[in-house]
């Protein structure tokens, strides 16, 4: 498979301020690729310049085999977008919102009909397709921009946070449609999202993006595994634990903190059954034994110095980077 989105140095400044800082990376086709970082990262300014809403300062990008600057009308012709805010029109009713999008593609209008109800289906709208989308609830609206996203049947569709402010359930309905889009059209999809559990179930590979650089890149597993392996954390009573813990293959470091040994292993779900083991045929009573598996905060943290969830918890924080990107855009 090869790449169907590239960017090489890619920038974009506003008045001074950069909001995307000199990026490269590669999308493969058939791939979920995602971008994750906290609010103003310069996720939604990526997207925007790889669906040719803005131009870049800098670099280049290609989308489909296009340039994104020069051939900016193939590039909308092989690409569907949902973007993060609702654009759909509340007076008009859900297929009505489906069968204006197939308009503006240029769709016969048989063509249009039957690819509008099919769609509508898909993301179960179907019974509501008559109703006006002022009566829609929140999930509903974002299943209908999946709908209009999908309409000329893209390449690469690019999802823009596509679960912001959804409950839980209607997020995961929404990550069965994206999976199903990759697994049944092997479509490529790009999306943004600050949700770690997100980025980590969907896809295939993430770029972590910070201040408008890239600090990190690579599949979730790939990406914690970098830390250096799990971490099992043990409570023992009894004298030698030092010395069984010494003679176990995979054991990379261990600290003791007050009761508790810290363990950080290789494989923690094969170390920890041979561990026990080991310290029953010493004598010694396990009071406690827990496997803990690397996640995206931790990586986040290593690369940034941050953690990811205080970031996404300081508003003032995010409110600053908005305002300074608002500001500059002006």
């Amino acid at each position: 498979m090869g790449d169907v989105i590239k960017a090489e140095g890619l920038t974009k400044v506003f008045n001074g301020f950069t909001a995307v800082d000199h990026i490269t990376f590669r999308v493969r086709e058939g791939e979920i690729f995602g971008f994750l970082g906290p609010n103003g990262a310069g996720k939604t300014t990526t997207i925007h310049m790889l669906t040719t809403v803005l131009k870049p300062t800098g670099g280049r990008a290609e989308v489909c085999g296009y340039d994104v600057v020069r051939e900016p009308e193939k590039v909308r012709r092989s690409i569907g977008v949902v973007p993060q805010e609702y654009t759909a029109d509340e007076d008009l009713t859900g297929y009505e919102n489906v069968m204006l999008c197939a308009d503006l593609y240029g769709l016969p209008k048989e063509e249009a009909r039957k690819r509008a109800l099919e769609l509508l289906s898909l993301v179960q709208l179907e019974p509501f397709k008559d109703k006006r989308v002022e009566t829609y609830s929140g999930g509903m609206r974002r299943r209908l921009e999946l709908a209009c996203g999908l309409i000329n049947r893209p390449k690469v569709l690019f999802l823009d946070e596509p679960t912001l402010g959804l409950d839980v359930q209607t997020r995961t309905s929404i990550w069965r449609y994206i999976l199903y889009l990759r697994e049944t059209f092997g479509m490529t999809i790009f999306l943004t999202t600050h949700y770690l559990e997100e980025a980590d179930h969907l896809c295939d590979r993430i770029a972590i993006i910070d201040h408008g650089k890239i600090v990190g890149e690579g599949s979730p597993s790939e990406l914690k595994d970098s830390l250096g392996g799990d971490l099992l954390t043990l409570e023992c009573e009894g004298e030698g634990v030092e010395e069984v813990l010494g003679e176990m293959d995979g054991v990379r470091e261990v600290k003791k903190e007050g009761t508790e040994y810290r363990i950080k292993v290789n494989k923690g779900e094969s170390v920890a059954p041979l561990l026990l083991k080991a310290l029953g045929e010493r004598g010694l009573t396990v009071k406690r034994l827990s496997l803990t598996k690397p996640t995206l905060n931790e990586v986040y943290l290593e690369k940034t110095g941050r953690s990811f969830r205080d970031q996404e918890e300081r508003p003032e924080e995010n409110l600053r980077q908005r305002i300074t990107l608002w500001r500059a855009r002006r």
